[in-house]
């Protein structure tokens, strides 16, 4: 398929298809996205390059406008998270879309499926995927349907598991599933093979199973990575360990929720290894990555904070607008998010969120603040005595109480990186977002990076007075950003809204 095709992808703000766009765009595609709420790909620095189409794939009279004039189409999506009927909730949204794309002419389907025999007795989740194919057939498009096993790439949900687990667990009890045989495949491959199926018309109408150099177990997978940290790492068998308990035992360890977990481990059971070559034969010119070489890209990327996407995007934008708090782990990173539309412009919730700390106090239970800067002061840290430099002046590098300001960026930013002694490393951001209705969009978003199994009972021990403080907080600035200031306060203009994110810094000790 010739450069500068109309190419729509779905699945924009998960994992594989937020990684996906740029290099569409590097071939010198046009590119549409088709997402349900396309606030969820702001910061996205491809953003300006692409259309937006807002639409969801279980609802068919969403679509036909997203598919007018499109060459062909990538259906990256799925409803694993989305509760126990996923897979009927993804037979609807495949033949929905495959009807869609069929109506509108769309000369190709690529479509990101599992890897599995389908003869043999697969997990819901994986059954799910292949039939999942097997649905965008129906309509009579030609789809290319590759397949799938563990994909290493920082940030995926497979990786994440397997990190997770190692990293936390010097000696770890191990159900059989850890013995399966499966192909992992690098992230970069996989992405490869997606975009050269736009110039194979071989690949049409073919389900290609997609694998790296190596076969492995999960056990070994587990030790490739401790090898890659220089860790030492023991697995010690047990004959019964059923999905559920094991799904529990994840969510505890690691970022990723019982939810999610449970349909992921009962696919562990399964060997998913390529069994048919003919990817290899179709895309000769791809050079697979073995496992180590996969895992060693992933974690320099982690350590660079050069993640592009996470498993959990698509996660949090299944969430809708059901609450105004988004808590989620990425890379490591909890993150706990609010929003307020406040009436008033920008510069005045700039400035409510600008002044905070020092003489001024924290708004809402401030008493809270000041315990939590005694114990600090007791357990030899900084403590809230140094107070701010100016009481209306911020700038980077400021002390503001137990915090140092990282970034300011006068009328949209302020982040805060935490400066008291806790078990990880923490950031507390503020953004205020111009609206064309004259509103603006407050943000606050806590950032914690969790250190081993203290970070994690810290943060979630003490997540419900957090939870209460910063609600409590936000209504507050909203609330103070809104009432008329005073005659002759100047204002700050706002500038274009970007995504920031808290770079590595340092970690204090835990108290």
């Amino acid at each position: 398929m010739a450069d500068n095709k109309l190419i729509l992808v779905t699945g924009a703000t998960g994992y594989v298809g937020g990684r996906l766009v740029p290099r569409l765009l590097e071939g010198g595609h046009r590119v549409r996205c088709l997402v349900r709420d396309p606030a969820r790909l702001q910061g996205r620095s491809w953003l300006p390059q692409v259309e937006v189409f807002s639409g969801d794939v279980l609802k068919a009279e969403s679509l036909p406008a997203a598919m007018q004039g499109v060459d062909a189409v990538y259906y990256l999506v799925h409803s694993m998270g989305g509760g126990s009927d996923f897979s009927e909730r993804d037979l609807l949204a495949a033949r929905n879309f495959a009807a869609a794309a069929q109506a509108a002419g769309v000369q190709r389907i690529v479509y990101l499926g599992g890897l599995g025999d389908p003869q043999a007795e697969l997990s819901p989740h994986l059954r799910s995927r292949q039939e999942t194919g097997a649905a965008l057939r129906e309509a009579g498009v030609p789809v290319t349907e590759f397949r799938a096993a563990v994909i290493v790439g920082s940030g995926s949900l497979s990786f994440e598991l397997i990190r997770y687990l190692t990293e936390r667990l010097p000696v770890m009890i191990c159900p059989r599933w850890v013995f399966t045989r499966v192909q992992p495949i690098a992230i970069r491959n996989v992405l490869d093979y997606l975009v050269a199926a736009l110039d194979s018309a071989p690949s049409a109408g073919r389900v290609l199973e997609i694998g790296g150099q190596d076969v492995l177990t999960y056990a070994g997978m587990m030790m490739g990575y401790a090898q890659a940290r220089g860790l030492q790492r023991r697995l010690v068998s047990v004959p019964a360990l059923t999905p559920r308990i094991s799904s529990y035992w994840v969510h505890l360890i690691t970022p990723i929720p019982s939810v999610i977990a449970r349909p992921l481990i009962k696919g562990l059971g399964n060997e998913v290894v390529v069994r048919d070559d003919t990817a290899r034969r179709l895309f000769p010119a791809i050079e697979l990555l073995d496992y180590a070489t996969a895992v060693r890209l992933a974690l320099g990327k982690i350590e660079t904070r050069g993640v592009e996407t996470a498993w959990s995007d698509a996660l949090t934008s299944s969430q809708g607008e059901k609450t105004p708090v988004l808590l989620l782990t990425s890379d490591g990173m909890i993150i706990e998010r609010r929003r307020r539309v406040v009436a008033a412009e920008a510069g005045a919730v700039f400035r409510s969120f600008a002044r905070l700390g020092g003489a001024r106090g924290w708004l809402y239970l401030d008493w809270t603040w000041k315990i939590r800067g005694m114990i600090d002061r007791v357990c030899g840290g900084v403590g809230m005595r140094r107070g701010r430099r100016d009481p209306e002046d911020l700038r980077a590098g400021d002390a503001l109480d137990f915090w140092r300001v990282e970034a300011v960026e006068p009328g949209r930013l302020v982040r805060l990186r935490a400066e008291m002694r806790v078990p990880g490393r923490a950031w507390l951001e503020f953004q205020a977002t111009a609206q064309p209705d004259g509103t603006t969009v407050l943000t606050q978003t806590a950032f914690f990076d969790p250190k081993g199994l203290p970070g994690l009972l810290y943060w979630y021990l003490l997540y419900p007075i957090h939870r209460l403080i910063f609600s409590g907080l936000i209504r507050k600035l909203a609330v103070q950003a809104a009432t008329p200031a005073p005659e002759g306060t100047q204002t700050v203009p706002a500038p274009p809204s970007s995504e920031a994110r808290p770079p590595r810094s340092p970690t204090g000790n835990a108290c």
